[in-house]
């Protein structure tokens, strides 16, 4: 059964001598604003930790499947729905029904899909557009971040040539030496009423992905990311009590030192005040 409360959520993570999203059109540097000097992280980076930890996980149990991955191309699985649903394939278009039917069967099986939606209408086997009930905005960090690189010595050369030049070579990596960043999302209990189905047992697992997910994702180029606070609004209505900013608002980061260096260093204040119709949930 479909969810009937909204929530809104906060999450507050670090980074410590890493680089947590490179920027492609910066030599893969971490992203940064060029104006303000705040770092920030896509949604899109978040969402794909979210989803390799479900993956680890709940991977092989029925409805709980990942689409956007590198496995085979979607056009492939929106086929499988096709065939699971004994749906006539290669008519693009031409049948709304049986895209909508390929559409629940997407759904029903692939937990992306009912949390964060999908575009399943490329292909001769479209299975429609699939608005997501979960939303997270590109976090930003809460001070300027300040980009270091560091110069590193390579000792295995990739060819002959470059080896008659030496047995090693210098080589750079961008690092932010602290950064501490936040990031807010939603999720609308209306959407997934109308069209996912996504249910409480699904939001568990949201939950449990947030707080895990940087724990099955360490690797030396992000070095040491945490999560440190999980904090979700819970509506006691599908439409929501409240808009979602003025519960936001009741977060206050401050900084205690000029150059801070670890969450120590923040001052990190909850408003436990909630207005009429809104519970306060600390999941972390």
């Amino acid at each position: 059964m479909a969810i009937s409360n909204r929530y809104d959520f906060v999450m507050l993570f670090d980074v410590e001598n890493g680089n947590p999203n490179g920027d492609p059109d910066a030599g893969n540097a971490p992203r940064i604003d060029s104006e303000s000097g705040f770092g920030y992280i896509t949604d899109v980076c978040l969402k794909r930790k979210i989803r390799n930890y479900v993956e680890l996980v709940k991977g092989g149990e029925v409805g709980y499947n990942i689409l956007v991955k590198s496995d085979r191309s979607l056009n492939s699985k929106f086929e499988d729905a096709y065939e699971a649903e004994n749906l006539k394939k290669g008519q693009k278009g031409k049948n709304a029904d049986d895209v909508k039917k390929a559409r629940e069967y997407m759904c029903k099986n692939y937990y992306d899909v009912r949390m964060f939606g999908a575009v399943m209408s490329t292909g001769d086997n479209p299975c429609g557009i699939v608005r997501g009930p979960v939303q997270i905005n590109f976090s930003r960090s809460i001070s300027p971040i300040n980009i270091q690189d560091i110069t590193i010595t390579r000792q295995a050369r990739t060819t002959n040539d470059r080896m008659e030049t030496g047995s090693t070579e210098m080589g750079k990596k961008s690092i932010i030496p602290y950064a501490l960043y936040r990031a807010e999302g939603y999720v609308s209990a209306a959407l997934a009423n109308k069209v996912t189905d996504l249910s409480e047992e699904d939001l568990e697992v949201l939950w449990n992905a947030i707080i895990n997910m940087f724990e099955e994702d360490h690797s030396a180029a992000r070095g040491k990311m945490c999560m440190r606070k999980l904090i979700v609004f819970k509506h006691d209505s599908i439409i929501g009590n409240c808009p979602s900013h003025i519960l936001f608002d009741k977060i206050t980061i401050k900084e205690k030192t000029s150059v801070p260096r670890c969450i120590a260093d923040y001052s990190i204040t909850i408003d436990k005040e909630m207005p009429e119709g809104v519970e306060l949930l600390e999941k972390l």
